[in-house]
């Protein structure tokens, strides 16, 4: 039976993660079903990616003099989709998993899709639909996880908010 402190820390589970030590932050105690969460956070990552390839792609392409303010923003919003890529892939490596980069799968593996508009108000659209996708995706694997594993869950929480500030600006400038 687990020794407990009056204050409810198991002393016998706080001497097990001493052990093990090639399983990094992984203890005894995580709950989560870690081959799932990795392949939940692959996918986010490929998600990621071609979002990143998408803002890129309009960041060069859109053109005219009153563009200037649009193009920023795509260009803001890539550097964040690829603050968010590299996130997830060290929670993958955190998890002793592998973050999967291989570009023959990302569109397969991604939940958002990849855009060559050529006008600026296609472009936002397209922009828009993918952070509503995004925030739709992150809510049903904050959902997934539940208590499992807090540390990804707030991973995820902190990524959401992100997308969700990116599709209001994307309404703002489709409006």
């Amino acid at each position: 039976m687990a020794e407990y402190t009056p204050t409810g820390i198991d002393k016998e589970a706080i001497r097990a993660a001493a052990r093990n030590l090639q399983d990094g932050p992984v203890t005894a105690g995580y709950q989560g079903d870690r081959t799932a969460v990795i392949k939940m956070l692959n996918d986010a990552l490929a998600t990621e990616l071609v979002c990143i390839l998408r803002y890129k792609r309009h960041y060069y392409t859109v053109s005219g003099r009153d563009n200037g303010s649009v193009k920023a923003e795509f260009l803001e919003h890539a550097m964040q989709e690829q603050e968010h890529a590299d996130w997830l892939a060290e929670r993958i490596i955190q998890l002793n998993g592998q973050p999967d980069f291989n570009p023959a799968t990302l569109l397969a593996r991604s939940h958002a899709e990849y855009d060559a508009s050529d006008d600026v108000q296609s472009m936002i659209k397209a922009n828009l639909i993918a952070e509503r996708v995004a925030i739709e995706s992150y809510r049903q694997m904050i959902e997934q996880i539940g208590t499992t594993d807090p540390t990804t869950r707030h991973l995820l929480i902190k990524i959401m908010a992100v997308e969700e500030e990116h599709a209001d600006d994307m309404r703002d400038l489709l409006g």
